[in-house]
């Protein structure tokens, strides 16, 4: 019923920056909370940022804290990871996921993932 999808990731050096992008279809994202997740090899999924539904509340992982930046413009149905001073650390599959406000308890709609590499 939502579809998601990623883009934006990318090969970039230590330092560096990049903006990743979810565009979202099938339904309005204006009736979920968004969030971001990232799995790098051999480790399991965690959690990496998340925002409410008009973007006034933001939550995230102590690693990235001061560095990502997660935003929502819900009139293009669209979410955003900017994630600044990018370490080796942070390579891994980035995933957006979405919540519905009311009716669901956990994270039930996730996109396909876009890879992040830095290089040291």
């Amino acid at each position: 019923q939502v579809q998601l999808v990623e883009s934006g990731g990318g090969l970039v050096q230590a330092g560096g920056s990049l903006r990743l992008s979810c565009a979202a279809s099938g339904r309005t994202l204006s009736n979920y909370a968004m969030g971001w997740f990232r799995q790098a090899p051999g480790k399991e999924r965690e959690f990496v940022a998340r925002i409410n539904r008009s973007g006034e509340s933001t939550d995230y992982a102590d690693s990235v804290k001061g560095r990502f930046t997660i935003s929502r413009d819900n009139a293009k149905n669209t979410v955003y990871l900017q994630m600044n001073s990018l370490k080796p650390e942070d390579t891994a599959v980035y995933y957006c996921a979405a919540r519905h406000w009311f009716v669901a308890a956990t994270y039930s709609y996730w996109g396909q993932g876009t890879q992040v590499t830095v290089s040291s």
